[in-house]
């Protein structure tokens, strides 16, 4: 039988630690490898004091690695940091890690749906998308969330206008941020502006599971994921760990675009998540002069594609110079008036309709 990481995670989280948690739920395994039937792990203590208290904690880990079934040997090593948080500071919140184990797909507590807005390429407008549809459904008198799962490039941050690190009482619990009556989770919240994020596909998937399972959503109606462009591992973790009611494509009418928006399609068909429906941004541009309409990136393309899928198209939304600048001042051009408000405010009200959000 071919082990797994997961199954050696799962025997390492029945270890409790006396002080409560897991050796897993603590984020204390590092270097995890697995190689037929040969598992290789670090445990790091918090403390080179808390180390020398373990020793009987490694001998049983190293013993329950060794039952599970399929494995012939175990080696691990004992590590700490080298100092530790003073008793007096404030619990310190780790965002990112290795992913824990889970039964099945889950979904937040008290989140009625989840809906992941998704594009295949980079650039197509889909964060503008979520943000303005998010505010627009919030106005619609739905209780709304967004996700900012774009862990290399969040931009929900700037685009809401919200500020602020996201308080942890209890160094588990991460308390979200709200603005324009939408509740908020990013991890461009976590970290400097200007700062990258440099990590590889486990980090990423234990962050994107830390955003969705330990941040106190409260009720909502819809919870709205603004995945990061392409078919990668945000999204696999996403449809394969979450109970997610279904997925928005977002393209723009040109054809590298909607070659790129069928191989996200293909990817949420193999995912078996449902596509609920396209989404043409870019549509058309109408001069503010003289009232010209061009179609700058083609026409039609999205349309065509989602009457071959049998799907709807739920919404054409024009390039708009007002769209833009609302979203780097941080105020949604959908939380005011005009053209462009109208046409989220139509795009929500067709999503409530069809019982999507």
């Amino acid at each position: 039988m071919a082990v797994s990481k997961d199954d050696v995670l799962a025997a390492l989280q029945r270890i409790e630690l006396p002080d409560g948690g897991t050796l897993v739920s603590r984020d204390m395994i590092r270097a995890l490898t697995v190689e037929g039937g040969q598992v290789r792990f670090v445990i790091e203590a918090p403390s080179p004091e808390i180390a020398r208290q373990m020793s009987g904690l490694t001998r049983a880990a190293e013993e329950v690695v060794r039952a599970v079934p399929g494995v012939s040997d175990v080696s691990l090593v004992l590590t700490a940091h080298e100092g530790a948080p003073k008793p007096t500071q404030a619990p310190q919140l780790k965002v990112g890690g290795h992913p824990k184990p889970q039964a099945g797909p889950t979904r937040p507590a008290g989140v009625d749906r989840i809906i992941a807005v998704a594009s295949g390429k980079g650039g197509v407008g889909k964060s503008t998308v979520s943000s303005n549809l998010a505010v627009a459904l919030a106005r619609q008198g739905r209780r709304v969330g967004l996700l900012d799962a774009d862990i290399y490039g969040p931009s929900q941050p700037r685009m809401m206008g919200a500020k602020g690190r996201p308080a942890s009482p209890d160094g588990e619990t991460i308390e979200p941020l709200h603005a324009h009556g939408v509740t908020l989770m990013s991890i461009g919240f976590m970290i400097e502006e200007d700062k990258a994020v440099v990590w590889r596909g486990p980090m990423l998937m234990g962050a994107l599971q830390q955003m969705l399972g330990q941040v106190a959503w409260g009720e909502l109606d819809v919870l709205i994921v603004d995945l990061p462009p392409g078919t990668g591992d945000v999204q696999l973790t996403l449809c394969q760990r979450s109970d997610v009611s279904g997925a928005l494509v977002v393209s723009t009418p040109q054809d590298v675009a909607l070659l790129d928006a069928r191989k996200a399609i293909d990817m949420f068909k193999t995912l078996k998540t449902p596509v609920l429906g396209l989404i043409e941004n870019m549509s058309t541009y109408i001069c503010p002069n003289c009232g010209h309409e061009a179609h700058i990136f083609g026409h039609g393309g999205v349309a065509a594609e989602a009457e071959k899928m049998g799907v709807p198209l739920l919404g054409q939304l024009p390039i708009d110079l007002d769209t833009r600048l609302a979203g780097d001042a941080g105020t949604p051009i959908a939380a005011g008036d005009g053209p462009m408000a109208e046409a989220y405010a139509q795009l929500a009200q067709g999503l409530i309709r069809g019982g999507i959000a």
